[in-house]
Formats: C-alpha cells, structure tokens, sequence
C-alpha cells in the first residue's frame, strides 16, 4: 500500500503543479488583456482630450471683441477704487521721495565732481 500511497501522492503533486501552471496562464492572459484594455483606455482619453481641447478654442474663437469688452467692464465695475484725497496724498509722497533723492543724486554728483576738478 505504500506504493500506491506514493503514486497517489505524486498524481495529487502533479495535480497542483498543473493548477498552478494554468492559474499562472491565466493570470499572464488577463495581465495582457489589461494592457490592451489600457492602451484603448489612453487612445480614447487622448481622443476626449483633443475635443476638449478643440472645443475650447472655438470657444475662444466665438467670443470676439464684444464679448471681451463686456467682461472687462463688468471687471471693472468689480473694483474698489481710491477716493481723491488718497489719490492726491500718496501722489504727494512719491513726488517728496523724487524730489529728495533728485538733490541727494545732485549732491553726490557736485562732490565728485569738486574731488575730479582737484585731482585734474
């Protein structure tokens, strides 16, 4: 009985060897069938891409200049803009802050001109 306890246990060997060569057949076959799914998956999103993407420009192409000028102006109604007293204070600063470098950049220049007159 020994014999054919061997021979039982070596066909039962066998048996799964062969289950896990088919399992690994069909695993490489779905791994394929996936790549060719994937590869059809990308062409068509490629695809919905480029329409959208056509889509867009025509768009773009239908606004034109009235369509523009309509956006800009309701830009436009959308800001907050300074009243004239903030206006014309902060106006005043830069026109303070041009007249103070103006003499400092004045200043620097005449005394390097006096040190070139001296050294000439």
């Amino acid at each position: 009985m020994s014999k054919k306890n061997k021979a039982l246990e070596e066909v039962k060997q066998d048996e799964v060897v062969e289950t896990e060569v088919v399992e690994e057949v069909a695993q490489e076959t779905e791994t394929k069938q996936d790549k060719k799914d994937n590869k059809v998956q990308t062409k068509e999103d490629k695809k919905d891409k480029k329409l959208k993407k056509d889509k867009k420009k025509k768009e773009k192409k239908n606004g034109g200049l009235g369509k523009k000028t309509k956006e800009t102006m309701s830009e436009l109604k959308k800001v907050t803009w300074p009243s004239f007293g903030e206006v014309a204070k902060k106006t005043g600063i830069v026109v303070a802050f041009v007249l103070i470098f103006g003499l400092f950049i004045y200043g620097v220049n005449a005394l390097l001109g006096l040190l070139v007159g001296l050294l000439v």
